[in-house]
C-alpha cells in the first residue's frame, strides 16, 4: 500500500496543505513525523486563492463552529478548511474519514456545500484500485 500511496505523490496526485503538516508535526506519531519531514513537498504554503477560499468556509456562519474553541483560544492549528480549500482550487478529491452528518460543520458537510469532491479512504483505495 505504501508503495502505491508513495506512487501517487510524485505523481502529484496525493497533495496536503501547510496547515495539515502542521498538525503532524504536533503529533506524538514519531514515524508520521519523520515520513512528514522526508515528503516536505506534499505540504506547500496555502495560495492566495486558497487562502480566499477559506475565508468563505468561514463566511457562512453555520461552518465557524468547525473552529475548535479551544485551538482558537490556544493559536492551534486546524487544517480542515485548508485541505477543501486546496481540492477546489486544483479540483482534486478530499480524502476524509468523517462521514456526513445533517447539520454539521463536518468536512464532507462543507465539501458539499461547496460542491468539492470528497470520499473516504476506503473509496479512495477502491478508485484506486488497490487490493490487499
Amino acid at each position: 500500500m505504501w508503495h502505491n500511496f508513495d506512487d501517487l505523490i510524485k505523481d502529484g496526485q496525493i497533495v496536503s496543505t501547510r496547515e495539515v503538516r502542521r498538525e503532524i508535526d504536533n503529533c506524538p506519531v514519531e514515524r508520521l513525523r519523520d515520513w512528514a519531514a522526508d515528503n516536505g513537498e506534499v505540504f506547500p504554503t496555502p495560495t492566495e486563492e486558497e487562502g480566499a477560499f477559506v475565508a468563505q468556509i468561514y463566511a457562512v456562519p453555520h461552518f465557524q463552529q468547525n473552529i475548535e474553541r479551544q485551538k482558537l483560544l490556544k493559536g492551534g492549528v486546524l487544517a480542515d478548511p485548508f485541505v477543501i480549500a486546496k481540492a477546489s482550487v486544483i479540483e482534486g478529491t478530499v480524502v476524509t474519514m468523517e462521514g456526513l452528518k445533517p447539520n454539521a460543520a463536518k468536512i464532507p458537510n462543507i465539501c458539499q456545500y461547496f460542491g468539492v469532491g470528497y470520499m473516504n479512504l476506503e473509496k479512495f483505495m477502491e478508485a484506486e484500485q488497490w487490493q490487499f
